[in-house]
Order: structure tokens, then C-alpha cells, then sequence
């Protein structure tokens, strides 16, 4: 989610911050950079080829056709010299999409001054989530003035988040939470128009399906009358909002808590993306009072291989195994959970239970659930994590994780794919290449591990 799926998931764009909102912090969302501008041209479309004239790319001024400047038949548009690929690519899409509902108009007015903007690309290839080390990136997501600022957000929209938590039974420290990451509590909502950023990522192609479905589904949300073309902005990656919904969630979850008959999450009320958000929670699976995770600590000699999220037991079964939580004391029977150790053996470790898989339906980044969870846990009054990270280890570039897993396969291990992510299938991988030379299973990419894979 963010929503979707992916990491993103994932992106908040750089706004002005009041001096109260502190120096800029990470957040889901990675920050785009600025575009320049590019010059413009007058362009004269006659009626001919009107339908034509908005497949062509402008800059984003969102110029608007003035009634005094068509005669004839004839319309004036501003549009920019630019990628001719691209304006191919727009024109062949506008057939896709009048052919799933959208209407002429509503293509025209959202496509007038669209432009490619290479910014979005640059800022795909490089999310956050998938390039800190998961230390800096809690740093970040739990600092002291994001835990200060959630609190101050919680008293000052105390009212509408109580009665949120009571209609859908998601606890209010955690919809405040995915708020801070997704937008610094509205402070970061993104100022990217997002038919630029989803049609410049449509057109990319690397995820082209993906965000062609997103740039329909903005296109619906547009002819829906929720939000005009102009005011529909967010994020580098079609995030929108105060809680970076994109635009396919947007439709199938977005709720209008205020009732004034839009959907509104771009406004500086909040009120209908808290509540969108909590009602998003709460479809995947929310429990109200059960945690999404407790830091642990494992007994001396614990095997590593059995932190795996299919390996799932009652805690009480783990503290028969010697699992306690920071305290000494057996978790509370919440639910099945598994043992997650996202730095390795030589990090913290945490017992996770189904609402941690409900997040995850936000961003799939363990990261980005880890810093959801433990901000709301911090906004309750709750300790910082308290086990040390391996700080000052020397992270695998991208690619290296890329030789890594090519080392893996002519190792003999099984990989869908070389792409220098870390995700469970390359996890899997490593913990059995690791029992093969004896050595701690704990699936963790490592210097050390790419340096016994050379000597193979």
C-alpha cells in the first residue's frame, strides 16, 4: 500500500514544514526531488484534433482553455516540447481508457498539462525502505520529535480519532502512527500531480501494468466528482493524501466519515483518511488489544531456523522454548505469533502476531511495519526498543546483494529472481547456505556471508 503492496510502497513529497514540525525526517514515503521546469510552446488544435491535443504533454501549470481564445472551432492549449515516446505512449493510452468507463472529458481536462517527469523515475529506483539498514530507518520513524508530534496530533484531533477507534475498533495510537510515516501528520502529503507521476510510471514499464491500473483508478476517482484534477496530488509513487492511500485502495476503502458526499483526503481535515485508514485496517483483519508485535528475548542457544513466519505458536508455547518478553515474563497468549529477527541474530527480536500481517497489507517492508507498530507504541507512552543493532556494520551495496544471490544459485539454491531484494525466498536461501558451512542460521545478508559465497 504504502497501500499496496509494495513497498511500496511507497512516497511523500517535500512540502514546507512549520518550524514546530522539527528538520525533515524519513518517512514511507521517500522524498522526490525538484524537476526543472521545461519551456512551452503555443500549440493550436482545431476540432479535428482536439481529442488529440491533451494526450500532449505539458508542463504541470495545469493551463485551462480560455473561452476567448477559441474561434472556429479551434482550441488553444499550452503544451511543452518533450518525450515523443511518451506522448505515443499517452495517446495509445487514452483508448485503454475511454474502453474501462472514462469519459473524453474527463481524460482531456485530467491530461491537459500532463508532462513526463524523469524526477519519479529516479526516485523509484532508490525507496528507502529497501536501501537504510532497518536501525536508521526506526531511528527515523520513532525519533523523539515524531513520537512528540503524534502526541500532540492524538490531543489535538482526540475527538474525531475516539470516535474513529469505536466505529471500526482500530486503536487510535495506530491509525495516528500510519499517519506520521505516510505524511508527518499532514505536514508531507505530496505535491506532485499524480496523473504526471502514474503516467510517467505507466510509461516506464518496469511496473507499467501496475501503475496503468493506478492511473485508471485515478482517473475514476477524478470523473467521480471526489476531487478535480488540479487539487488530486501526493506522492511520487500515486500516494495520495494524508495517509498515502493509492488510488486503487482509494475506491475500494475510502470512506466519507464527515458525510458532506466526497471522500475527502487531501484537505487539511484529516477526518476522512484517519477514518479511511482505520477502515482499511479493520477489512484486512484488524483485533482490537492485540498487539502487531513484543520485543524478546531469546534463551542462549536458541536455533535461529525456527525464526520463520511459518513457524507459528501460542506464546506460551514460546516460553516453554525460553522466549520472554524485555522483562523476563511469558507474553500474553494474544494469538499464534512467530519470531522475527530483521537484523539478524545479532539485532532485536520481536514476537509478531496477525496484526502485524495486517499492516504489512499498507507496505510489505518489514521496516515499515516494525515503525508502524513501534511508533503506536511509543505514542501509548511505551519504551524504546531496548536490544542494541549492529551499528557500524557495513551494509551490501545493491549489487552486491545482486552477486550474493547469483553466488546462492550456483551454490545450488533456488531463486525466483535476481533483483537485488531481500525478501523471504532470498532469506530462505541464505539460511540454507548458512547450515551448510555450520554456521548461525539467521538469514541475514551480510559482508561476512558474501565473502563465503566468493570462496565456493
Amino acid at each position: 500500500m504504502r497501500i499496496h503492496v509494495l513497498v511500496a510502497a511507497l512516497a511523500g513529497a517535500v512540502i514546507g514544514l512549520p518550524a514546530s514540525a522539527s528538520p525533515l525526517e524519513t518517512s514511507l514515503r521517500p522524498q522526490p526531488r525538484p524537476v526543472a521546469d521545461v519551456g512551452l510552446v503555443a500549440v493550436r488544435a482545431t476540432a479535428a484534433n482536439a481529442a488529440a491535443a491533451p494526450d500532449v504533454l505539458a508542463r504541470s501549470l495545469r493551463p485551462v482553455l480560455r473561452p476567448d481564445d477559441v474561434s472556429s472551432g479551434e482550441k488553444v492549449v499550452q503544451v511543452a516540447a518533450s518525450n515523443s515516446g511518451f506522448d505515443r505512449w499517452v495517446r495509445g493510452f487514452r483508448g485503454r481508457a475511454l474502453a474501462q468507463g472514462i469519459s473524453p472529458q474527463v481524460f482531456e481536462a485530467a491530461f491537459r498539462g500532463a508532462r513526463y517527469d524523469s524526477g519519479v523515475i529516479e526516485k523509484d529506483r532508490n525507496q528507502s525502505e529497501f536501501t537504510r539498514q532497518i536501525w536508521d530507518y526506526l531511528d527515523s520513524a520513532a525519533s523523539p520529535v515524531r513520537v512528540s508530534n503524534g502526541k500532540a496530533a492524538l490531543r489535538r484531533h482526540g475527538r474525531t480519532l475516539d470516535r474513529i477507534e469505536r466505529h471500526y475498533g482500530v486503536e487510535k495510537e495506530v491509525v495516528t502512527a500510519v499517519w506520521g510515516l505516510e505524511s508527518a501528520y499532514g505536514e508531507r502529503r505530496g505535491d506532485i500531480p499524480l496523473i504526471d507521476a502514474l503516467a510517467t510510471l505507466s510509461f516506464d514499464g518496469r511496473r507499467g501494468s501496475f501503475f496503468e491500473q493506478q492511473l485508471i483508478a485515478a482517473l475514476k476517482i477524478i470523473q467521480s466528482g471526489d476531487v478535480t484534477p488540479r487539487d488530486m496530488k501526493g506522492s511520487w509513487a500515486g500516494a495520495m493524501g494524508h495517509t498515502q492511500f493509492i488510488p486503487t485502495s482509494y475506491l475500494a476503502y475510502a470512506v466519507d466519515f464527515t458525510g458532506d458526499g466526497k471522500r475527502d483526503i487531501w484537505s487539511d481535515d484529516p477526518t476522512d483518511a484517519l477514518a479511511s485508514t482505520a477502515a482499511y485496517l479493520k477489512r484486512f483483519g484488524w483485533t482490537k488489544g492485540q498487539p502487531w508485535g513484543v520485543e524478546v528475548r531469546l534463551p542462549r542457544g536458541f536455533p535461529h531456523a525456527l525464526a520463520r513466519r511459518d513457524n507459528r505458536k501460542m506464546p506460551s508455547q514460546w516460553a516453554a522454548e525460553g522466549v520472554r518478553d524485555m522483562n523476563g515474563k511469558p507474553v500474553p497468549d494474544y494469538g499464534r505469533a512467530s519470531i522475527l529477527l530483521p537484523a539478524g541474530a545479532e539485532g532485536a527480536a520481536f514476537m509478531i502476531f496477525d496484526n502485524f500481517a495486517v499492516i504489512e497489507r499498507y507496505n510489505k517492508a518489514d521496516a515499515y511495519v516494525i515503525g508502524v507498530g513501534h511508533l503506536s507504541d511509543r505514542l501509548r507512552g511505551g519504551p524504546e526498543i531496548q536490544a542494541s543493532w549492529p551499528r557500524g556494520y557495513k551494509p551490501l551495496s545493491f549489487k552486491e546483494k545482486q552477486e550474493m544471490q547469483r553466488r546462492l544459485v550456483r551454490a545450488g539454491f533456488a531463486l525466483e529472481k535476481i533483483d537485488g531484494i531481500i525478501g523471504p525466498n532470498t532469506i530462505d536461501a541464505i539460511r540454507g547456505f548458512q547450515n551448510s558451512i555450520g554456521v548461525t542460521p539467521d538469514g541475514y545478508p551480510s559482508q561476512a556471508l558474501l565473502a563465503q559465497l566468493r570462496k565456493r
